[in-house]
């Protein structure tokens, strides 16, 4: 037995996101499969085929939550699904003549189809983490891994060394492949972290060092990885010792609380909280170290003043 996490990030194009999120989505091997089929099936539910075959790249946050999404589906009550799915594939496979209320149905579906997914999700044990990052911290050339990145496994690791089986289970990490010479970089950081530090050594234990590599295009769990990054960084608004103050946007409040669902949460015996999302405030880490603790400040959640816990 085993658990992947699947891992991806946004707001790093630097433009008008309101935090950088490296989200990580961990899901036991026995359920990954039923996982897939599942999400698959919700996309020819909802949009009368799968969103790969419909654009060819990777349906991100970005393409499905993004503002026209809600400005549309707002232009007319809720559709009938069975309308609402034949006027969403004609959109889909006609994109250059779509209008009216193909936009409508689209809209609606792409919403029904994000909250769908983060349910199935939930519904199948997956468990989600995110290193957050404001996009107005100042960046460096540093050639160990980088905070965020250790935080990530930090908290993996914990989450594998509580599980309550005898034998603990391993933890295999899958990234969304980019250009191949970064890759050897997060490569080479990686191998230092595991091999040369405290830490890193303890934690190899229980996560295999070495990642794999994926197209997040043909990936479906990368996908939902990138929807949890998007939710975290426009949606979700942490309070504490490092509060996220940004501005968010209303309309991702039910998704943020579904994310917030699927946040990893654990008590130790003592009472002592660990969170799976935390903000970060630097990048920077001494010998590849994280240097974070449990941080009981993160732990209260908050969507617009409203518990998302």
């Amino acid at each position: 037995m085993g658990w992947f996490l699947f891992v991806d990030e946004s707001g790093q194009d630097g433009k008008d996101s309101p935090y950088e999120v490296l989200a990580g989505l961990a899901i036991e091997d026995r359920q990954l499969w039923r996982l897939i089929q599942a999400l698959k099936g919700a996309q020819e539910e909802f949009f009368g085929l799968r969103l790969f075959d419909a654009y060819g790249v990777e349906a991100k946050g970005q393409k499905l939550l993004k503002r026209k999404t809600f400005k549309h589906a707002a232009q007319k009550p809720p559709l009938p699904v069975t309308e609402r799915t034949k006027l969403a594939y004609m959109a889909l496979t006609d994109g250059a003549n779509v209008k009216g209320d193909q936009l409508t149905a689209l809209g609606q579906a792409k919403i029904a189809y994000v909250e769908q997914a983060f349910n199935l999700c939930i519904q199948h044990g997956a468990t989600a983490f995110a290193s957050i990052v404001p996009n107005n911290m100042v960046r460096s050339e540093y050639d160990f891994l980088r905070k965020d990145y250790a935080f990530l496994f930090e908290r993996f690791y914990h989450f594998l060394s509580t599980r309550p089986e005898y034998l603990k289970p391993m933890g295999t990490i899958v990234f969304d492949e980019v250009e191949k010479q970064q890759s050897q970089i997060l490569l080479g950081q990686m191998e230092r972290y595991f091999l040369h530090t405290n830490k890193g050594r303890q934690r190899s234990s229980l996560i295999i060092p070495e990642p794999l590599f994926v197209h997040s295009d043909l990936t479906t769990m990368i996908q939902m990885a990138d929807l949890v990054a998007y939710v975290v960084s426009w949606g979700v608004r942490l309070g504490g010792v490092r509060p996220m103050v940004a501005p968010h946007r209303n309309e991702l409040e039910g998704f943020a609380r579904q994310v917030c669902r699927l946040r990893y949460h654990d008590t130790n015996p003592k009472g002592f909280d660990t969170w799976g999302f935390v903000v970060i405030g630097e990048l920077k880490a001494a010998n590849g170290d994280e240097g974070l603790e449990n941080e009981k400040g993160n732990a209260n959640l908050s969507v617009d003043k409203a518990s998302a816990a």
